[in-house]
């Protein structure tokens, strides 16, 4: 027995999420299938999980600074299984809200894995074994992505990447993070705020290589404060388990790096998941770096499309909500809903964070853009200095006369980021940003650029 769709999902994450609940909402008949996992890789092994635990670990963290607020604790103790209570309870109302939602919007939610027939036919097949056929008017691969590997490196109990960590129902004394990006930097946070020794060891010259290099550089001063060592622009040549041991060397030039430890995790990053041999049987183009789509997600079939992590660039969670919502209103609403590359923002949700929309200083360099910068510390701020939020500052690049990046570190850079947002993605004028009227005293403060 079959059923007709104007179109079927294929991954409910974030992406496939919005773009089933967005055509649903504007009458289509929409169905989504998922194998395991309601809320895909952010709600299960990455955004929600590690958020939930930097919650705890920033708690725990500034009970040593409540005294110069006149507030004496003592006693305080660390329950790591309470932590991970707290962890798979946020993943359980994540993955229900997931659910929930689309029940609302009117998708049809189909649990099973899904199969591309054809441009018009999806077989799904649930964990009992049988079968349903699905005919659709257009298909949409949110398949997702999966964390990359060290060629040479053997994974074991010790050597792990941040899905295996995130299963850890123990704390390590000691931890080395191969990787140096936002995955990598937020479990050193994590784990140095709660005591634990670590190290990080990324191949690149700085810390967070694709975003600003003050940043980079303030974010690295900040996490040596936690007892973090940072070693930059290393070539892990070994790493190995050994004696209940992890073992890692490295080069730097002529330097040798010899590090030891409890634990090893891999975070260098994150790569589309790709099922190569539907692909190949289908016939849509794809690379290492993810399906080929065109500006309105179209794969190389007509009625076919892909959206979020499998198509490659910046694999983030609203990214690929935002292409969603833009595939849906482009097959079933009035086509005005764009997605840009240019309006996405990238978060960092250390202590403090650091957050970004547009164009770095290093990036404008390149492109040869004539701009100048715009920087407000946060020691410049009363609410910043009232509350003890620490330093940072937020970095603004105009070029005539328009914001076209602008880079905030700090804390709350992510909640800061969203006008910002707004502003960068409609290429707002300098002399309209001069007459926003912000609150006062507020941390938005900051943003009177």
């Amino acid at each position: 027995m079959s059923q007709d769709f104007d179109m079927v999902v294929i991954g409910a994450g974030p992406g496939g999420h919005a773009a089933a609940e967005e055509a649903a909402r504007l009458g289509a008949r929409a169905a989504i299938v998922e194998k395991d996992k309601w809320g895909g890789t952010c709600t299960h092994l990455g955004c929600i999980p590690t958020k939930a635990l930097l919650a705890c670990s920033r708690r725990y963290a500034e009970i040593g600074k409540l005294k110069r607020l006149g507030i004496s604790i003592s006693g305080t103790t660390l329950d790591f299984p309470a932590m991970k209570r707290h962890q798979g309870q946020m993943v359980k109302i994540s993955a229900l809200g997931t659910q929930k939602s689309l029940d609302a919007a009117g998708v049809v939610r189909l649990e099973g894995e899904g199969r591309i027939l054809s441009p018009e036919d999806v077989e799904v097949i649930s964990a009992k074994g049988t079968m349903e056929r699905l005919r659709t008017k257009n298909i949409v691969i949110a398949w997702g992505s999966e964390p990359s590997a060290i060629p040479g490196i053997e994974m074991s109990h010790r050597i792990t990447n941040s899905n295996g960590f995130l299963a850890l129902q123990e704390l390590p004394t000691s931890v080395i993070i191969v990787g140096g990006g936002a995955i990598g930097v937020e479990f050193a946070n994590f784990l140095a705020e709660l005591g634990k020794r670590v190290a990080i060891v990324e191949l690149l010259d700085q810390i967070l290589p694709y975003e600003d290099m003050d940043a980079a550089d303030f974010l690295s001063r900040e996490l040596k404060k936690l007892g973090i060592e940072i070693y930059t622009s290393v070539r892990v040549i070994s790493l190995e388990e050994k004696e209940g041991k992890v073992h890692l060397k490295g080069a730097r030039g002529d330097e040798t790096i010899d590090l030891r430890g409890e634990f090893s995790i891999i975070c260098t990053g994150r790569r589309p998941f790709l099922d190569r041999e539907e692909l190949d049987r289908l016939g849509i183009r794809y690379s290492p770096g993810g399906i080929s789509v065109d500006s309105r997600q179209r794969t190389s079939l007509e009625n076919i499309f892909a959206i979020g992590d499998v198509t490659g660039g910046m694999l983030l969670a609203h990214r690929a909500s935002a292409q969603g919502r833009a595939l849906a209103n482009y097959l079933f609403g009035d086509g005005t809903f764009f997605y840009s590359e240019n309006a996405v923002p990238t978060v960092v949700y250390t202590h403090p964070g650091v957050a970004r929309i547009g164009m770095t200083e290093r990036q404008a360099v390149e492109k040869g853009i004539d701009f100048e910068i715009r920087r407000i510390e946060y020691g410049a701020n009363i609410v910043a200095r009232s509350e003890l939020r620490g330093n940072g500052f937020v970095k603004a690049l105009f070029s005539e006369g328009k914001i076209i990046g602008v880079t905030i570190a700090g804390d709350d850079a992510g909640e800061l980021i969203s006008s910002m947002s707004l502003a960068v993605a409609s290429g707002i004028d300098r002399k309209e940003m001069r007459n926003w009227i912000l609150p006062h005293p507020s941390l938005s403060e900051l943003l009177k650029l």
